[in-house]
């Protein structure tokens, strides 16, 4: 039996990543086939056939999949689906559990593994069984709430912990309106070994900056751009990202990692500059629509370009979860900036 939080913790890791927690992630776009809202799974699967060479590992429904919109039967829906094509596909899935009123994501995860089989009081057999649907593990983030004190904030996250299924908890002060601090992590990180990993989108980076003893707890970014400088490859301070930009540059992302590896920084650099420079046009011109999610909209856009190729610009731009098409003028531009740094396809993924 293990005997430590870290030695259980790695046991806990193994049950989905014998070789190793992967270092790139994905929050997967929702694809929808009308304007009601109904999920297009043909168009998912081929998105996830697409990445699944590089991309193993999947947050969904996560911000950019259109969580925060989705009702919780939508999201249970949609996972239960995703699970389906994952194991056909060998693939994992992060559930997104985007839910922050107090105790609502707790709630959440009992009523998802109700019918599971999940054990009680066992770290190890409750990841295995989880592991038998393709889920490796719950992404939640503390309350709402800019008023919230630390020993609220982890109170109410070990209160999810408590429940003894693999977890992800996920800084998003844009959403919630707090953070959890360095030593709030360490805190949970140092009592609860099915907590293992750990993402910040925040763009400050407090908790990867801090060095506190995490107990060997995987760290992921969320931030975009610059993304050569945050690897612990690179002299950075994560193990890893999980990126919205992942739907769109996922082999580019793998590229940069392996130059990164064989110390290949100039190479490494050349790629996360090139990205870069899409992501800041393609998602400062997002910005400003009236609809949908920023991070959602232009990732959709890029992807559309590479799911369709020098059709892109003819052929109907995809739906968003409001209802609403993306305007052609955010798909031109993203064909354009992908082409200028080299990454538009000729022919695109959904036409072999």
């Amino acid at each position: 039996m293990p005997d430590s939080v870290a030695d259980t913790r790695s046991a806990i890791i193994t049950e989905f990543f014998p070789h190793g927690i992967p270092e790139l992630w994905c929050p997967l776009l929702t694809h929808y086939r009308n304007d009601r809202g109904a999920v297009d799974l043909e168009r998912v699967r081929a998105h996830l056939a697409h990445l699944a060479p590089v991309v193993k590992t999947f947050l969904a429904p996560g911000s950019t999949g259109d969580g925060w919109e989705m009702t919780e039967q939508q999201q249970q829906q949609l996972v239960e689906q995703l699970c389906t094509i994952a194991a056909e596909l060998d693939l994992w899935i992060m559930v997104g559990v985007l839910r922050t009123g107090r105790g609502e994501a707790r709630a959440s995860i009992v009523q998802a593994t109700a019918g599971l089989d999940v054990p009680t009081g066992d770290f190890v057999g409750a990841a295995r069984a989880l592991a038998a649907r393709r889920i490796c593990g719950f992404t939640v983030t503390p309350p709402k709430g800019a008023n919230l004190t630390q020993p609220e904030i982890h109170d109410e996250l070990t209160a999810v912990a408590e429940l003894g299924v693999p977890l992800s908890f996920y800084q998003l002060p844009q959403v919630t309106g707090n953070e959890m601090t360095p030593e709030t992590v360490a805190a949970l990180a140092q009592r609860w070994p099915n907590f293992y990993l750990f993402k910040d989108t925040s763009g400050a980076d407090r908790v990867a900056k801090a060095g506190l003893d995490y107990q060997d707890l995987f760290l992921v970014r969320g931030a975009e751009q610059e993304y050569a400088d945050w690897h612990h490859s690179g002299g950075g301070p994560y193990n890893g990202f999980l990126l919205s930009t992942a739907n769109c540059f996922a082999r580019p992302f793998s590229e940069m990692l392996a130059a990164l590896r064989s110390g290949d920084r100039p190479a490494a650099n050349a790629i996360s500059d090139r990205i870069s420079r899409v992501v800041e046009r393609v998602f400062s011109a997002a910005a400003g629509l009236s609809f949908g999610n920023p991070f959602s909209n232009a990732n959709r856009a890029i992807d559309h370009v590479l799911a369709h190729g020098s059709e892109a610009q003819t052929a109907p731009p995809p739906f968003t979860c409001s209802g609403k098409r993306l305007p052609p003028q955010l798909i031109e531009l993203a064909y354009q900036e992908l082409d200028r740094q080299s990454f538009a396809p000729d022919r695109g993924y959904l036409h072999g």
